[in-house]
């Protein structure tokens, strides 16, 4: 199976390029002077040092270092941090992190009505966003709208071929004048760029870097305590690390996973050796990044739902996975 992991991508198609409403996703709010202060003691990254032109991907783990949400953290002004992540985790989320603001001045919102996300992809997308479009990976464009307002635009993780966005704009603002694409195929975007999202399904199932959350500086090592702190420490540099997110393809236009559904293998059909953690589809190609035993990977084959299941091909992702340092 391994062999397979080293074949160059496949361009992207047309019917990913362009711009998609994600209307599963939500915005929360963190707002006050000590707001940055706040999430830093709760999140996998460095908010305090955060500037208005740097984006942050972030975990947000329980006290045993699993993942509860991931969230794209920007700061639109000194005083506040925007949250995006998908909607179905958001409530929790906000109650969780309310639970242990105490006195901290920091007021923690559901902010979703005011905004609107949007994935944007491609050069044409590139070239809408005219000079706020960031170069880098998690960098931050601000959008002039015409009303005097802004949008944020942040650089996300591709295939290594094709730019991505994040867009977050006021609800009420303008849709971009961009070609619509199908939110299965940008899913099928983030799952080429190796990046998945914790889901309703998937609420405490991974560490960090079950998801690679590390590999895509979704982790800082070098900052202060946040809950689940020592358990992802320790998972780092202990070489504790047995499992890891590959991405994968299924045959058939008609397949379909889901995040949460178990993978099997092919010699052990009795014991789940990992989880479906994204899902998507490229001209309408199934893909799915799944979490696996490193061992699953060495022989055999690895199945949907049971051993019987849809084989799961292994394809490249476009970043290495290797042994923490």
């Amino acid at each position: 199976m391994i062999e397979d992991l080293h074949h160059a991508p496949p361009p992207v198609p047309s019917s990913a390029l362009g711009a998609v409403r994600l209307a599963d996703w939500g915005v929360i709010r963190a707002q006050g002077e000590e707001a940055a202060k706040f999430l830093h003691t709760q999140l996998t990254q460095d908010l305090a040092l955060q500037t208005p032109v740097q984006a942050r991907l972030a975990g947000y783990c329980s006290a045993k270092g699993r993942l509860l949400a991931t969230m794209l953290a920007v700061k639109p002004d000194e005083q506040s941090v925007l949250l995006a992540l998908p909607a179905e985790v958001l409530p929790a989320t906000v109650k969780r992190l309310s639970m242990f603001v105490l006195r901290a001045k920091c007021k923690l919102s559901d902010d979703s009505a005011a905004w609107s996300v949007w994935g944007l992809s491609g050069a044409q997308a590139r070239d809408w966003l005219g000079a706020a479009a960031p170069a880098e990976v998690w960098t931050v464009g601000r959008l002039a709208l015409a009303d005097g307002r802004e949008a944020l635009a942040t650089r996300l993780p591709d295939d290594g071929l094709t730019p991505r966005f994040l867009l977050l704009q006021p609800a009420d603002a303008a849709a971009p004048a961009l070609p619509s694409i199908d939110p299965e195929e940008w899913q099928g975007l983030d799952v080429t760029a190796g990046l998945a999202w914790i889901r309703q399904a998937t609420v405490e199932q991974f560490v960090p870097q079950m998801l690679n959350l590390e590999l895509l500086g979704g982790v800082n090592f070098q900052k202060g305590c946040y809950p689940g702190q020592e358990v992802v420490a320790r998972s780092q540099y202990r070489g504790t690390i047995k499992r890891r997110t590959h991405l994968f393809a299924m045959d058939g236009s008609d397949a379909d996973a889901t995040p949460g559904q178990e993978i099997f293998h092919s010699a052990d059909p009795e014991q789940p050796a990992g989880m479906v953690a994204g899902f998507g589809r490229l001209e309408g190609r199934p893909l799915l990044l799944a979490e696996v035993k490193l061992a699953a990977l060495e022989s055999g084959t690895l199945h949907l739902g049971s051993a019987q299941g849809a084989v799961l091909t292994p394809r490249p992702l476009p970043y290495a996975i290797g042994e923490p340092e």
